[in-house]
């Protein structure tokens, strides 16, 4: 028996925002989207290299304010990545910590009042 990668499960309230900051402003790739019925909540995959997130517009899924930690093999690349968007992408500069919990990173927080945190582990 083995017990794979959890999920993390993120609430959204707007989809067209979600994508224009997890696909265009995070490089993430919509794997799938699923909706009960067209005027029904949106929920969907997105992905980028090892990195798998679910996104939900259903009210049980999840609170705003989660928080989900993510390591980075090059941390430094990422943080300059972003910071090279324009900012109405983004719409924040974050800040870089040299000793972070879980190494060396960056938090990032998306248009729902979840905290992405972008960890190099050491």
């Amino acid at each position: 028996m083995v017990i794979h990668h959890g999920i993390p499960v993120l609430r959204i309230f707007d989809e067209q925002i979600a994508r224009r900051f997890y696909v265009d402003a995070l490089g993430m790739t919509i794997d799938w989207e699923h909706r009960f019925e067209p005027d029904l909540p949106l929920y969907f995959q997105v992905s980028r290299d090892e990195f798998t997130l679910h996104l939900s517009e259903h009210y049980g899924d999840g609170s705003p304010g989660g928080v989900v930690w993510i390591a980075v093999d090059d941390v430094r690349v990422l943080h300059d990545e972003l910071m090279a968007l324009p900012f109405d992408l983004l719409h924040q500069r974050p800040g870089f910590e040299k000793h972070g919990p879980g190494g060396p990173g960056f938090s990032l927080g998306d248009p729902f009042h979840n905290q992405l945190r972008f960890a190099q582990p050491e």
